[in-house]
């Protein structure tokens, strides 16, 4: 059996690149799991706070409960539950679950095949971030689920990834002339900038394209910030800041909510902005909760420029 190609074709439902990540979330934690301990089983009663804090962290902006993937994971192969009346899930209901004091693991062929071949489970944990979730948050949910997925070039299927471009950042960073699209952030050290990244806005894991109008120069803060919903891009090209979003130091206030309706820095004349239709599934799909309103002073004065961090640069969506 291939648990590269069944991890890859995980059934979900999906439609207009509607995010679905809570089997991909579950597996990854039982791969977790699987690593502390292989023959342990996971009551759903004992993790469902665990899980559902996973979901409202890495999941879609609306709210779901962990029994929906509990339950649903076992019609694709990788997954079984058994309860106190027997074999096979209860139900897809929380209440089911936790009355029946049902319990998951990895299935019984998945198990044996992880024994034989440990570098298997970081080779399903590589494929699993790579469809449904964006570069820049993969080491911070390896970190949640306790995973060290195998480096790139771990043995994926040939068709699991589209050939991403190589040119991309180049394209990005140029429009936005090597400045954050946020804060305005520019360092460099020598002509080499540190600290900038190119952004999708539509991930590619979900059909973002490579393109100009998909994708933003941002501080690697930012980034991180925008891919985890904290930012987004509304109307007239204005940043969002989540009211989700809480922090009361300077810092805070200065980096991420003084952000709140100013108008993105860039791209610069004769460059297409961000697309309507990408600026709407990212607000759709990965915005957190109610933008905050635009403060009475938004910095315009100084082009709504604030000092951004001096972190290492990388390319990653």
């Amino acid at each position: 059996m291939d648990w590269l190609e069944r991890s890859a074709r995980l059934r979900q439902w999906s439609r207009g690149g509607t995010r679905a990540p809570h089997k991909p979330l579950l597996f990854l934690y039982a791969l977790g799991r699987f690593q502390e301990d292989a023959d342990g089983e996971l009551r759903y009663s004992a993790v469902e706070e665990e899980l559902a804090r996973l979901l409202a962290e890495y999941g879609p902006p609306h709210r779901t409960t962990p029994a929906y993937p509990f339950h649903h994971l076992v019609s694709d192969g990788v997954w079984e539950v058994r309860s106190e009346r027997g074999p096979g899930s209860p139900g897809s209901g929380v209440r089911d679950l936790r009355e029946s004091g049902a319990a998951g693991r990895l299935a019984p062929d998945l198990r044996a095949a992880l024994r034989r071949e440990p570098a298997l489970l970081g080779r399903i944990a590589r494929i699993l971030l790579d469809l449904h979730f964006p570069p820049s948050l993969h080491g911070d949910l390896c970190e949640a689920v306790g995973l060290e997925p195998e480096p790139v070039g771990g043995g994926r299927p040939s068709d699991v990834r589209r050939q991403r471009s190589r040119r991309m950042r180049e394209l990005v960073l140029t429009a936005y002339e090597y400045r954050c699209a946020f804060c305005g952030y520019d360092g460099r050290i020598g002509a080499v900038p540190v600290g900038l990244e190119a952004a999708h806005v539509r991930w590619w894991a979900f059909d973002g394209p490579d393109t100009v109008d998909n994708g933003l120069c941002l501080c690697s803060l930012h980034h991180k910030l925008f891919d985890k919903g904290v930012l987004g891009i509304g109307d007239g090209h204005r940043i969002l800041v989540s009211q989700r979003f809480i922090g009361h130091s300077s810092a805070a206030h200065d980096h991420v909510t003084a952000l709140a309706g100013r108008p993105l820095l860039g791209p610069q004349p004769g460059i297409r902005p961000v697309a309507a239709a990408h600026r709407a599934w990212h607000t759709g799909q990965v915005f957190h909760g109610t933008p905050r309103p635009a403060p009475a002073c938004d910095g315009s004065a100084t082009g709504g420029r604030v000092r951004g961090p001096s972190v290492p640069g990388q390319w990653s969506e």
